[in-house]
């Protein structure tokens, strides 16, 4: 058993309009879909955390002609829960069709990147695999990020991270801030990272946390 995880580069002309939200706002990373219900009605429902203030993005959610009814939950963390039920815009139909048509599992969580990719998880035969690749639409490039056999305790482990988080984490381990005793500092983070202080440790924050709620929920490997 395979899996696949891509990152699909989306042109504007096709991307979701609040996907394209997160991609013109400052203090948008990701909007990820949790779960989701597609069922013969013309009105599905989604369920995404977006990680960034609720009040800027609830008037563009109004706007959206596509968008039928939701729901908002707020977090204490500057995010929230999103519940939206509303109708498939007609460019995005073929992209949901090539990653969920028969044979192939999607995981969870589709992320909705503030670089405009979105970044998705598949498993199934290596030759589903393939077919989604080769139906993904027009306007939409896939880049291949990995690719091998089927091991969900490794999959998690980071799987929520976002980019600058991951970016992050690495420069605290490469400058020695997780050794016992700390060998580096949140200063050297920041630097390395070229950004505050106060916003290299809410980066390395929200990644631990992401990390640590993986490792239980998946329990001990």
């Amino acid at each position: 058993m395979r899996y696949l995880r891509l990152a699909v580069h989306q042109e504007p002309s096709v991307r979701h309009p609040m996907h394209q939200f997160v991609v013109e706002h400052d203090g948008y990373s990701v909007s990820r879909l949790l779960q989701y219900n597609i069922t013969l009605e013309d009105e599905p429902a989604f369920l995404f955390h977006v990680d960034g203030d609720p009040e800027p993005y609830e008037p563009a959610l109004r706007e959206t002609e596509s968008v039928r009814t939701y729901e908002i939950s707020e977090c204490p963390d500057d995010t929230f829960y999103l519940y939206v039920r509303e109708a498939i815009p007609e460019h995005s139909r073929d992209f949901i069709g090539a990653f969920t048509q028969p044979g192939l599992v999607g995981l969870m969580p589709v992320e909705y990147r503030e670089d405009g990719t979105v970044r998705l998880t598949g498993v199934g035969p290596a030759e589903m695999l393939q077919a989604a690749v080769d139906e993904t639409p027009e306007g939409m490039d896939v880049e291949v990020l990995e690719i091998g056999e089927y091991d969900a305790r490794r999959l998690d482990a980071g799987s929520d991270l976002t980019d600058r988080q991951f970016e992050a984490v690495v420069a605290a381990v490469d400058c020695g801030y997780y050794e016992t005793p700390s060998e580096g500092t949140v200063a050297e983070v920041s630097e390395r990272l070229d950004c505050a202080p106060g916003t290299a440790a809410e980066l390395l924050r929200r990644a631990e946390r992401s990390v640590m709620k993986n490792v239980v929920s998946t329990g001990p490997f």
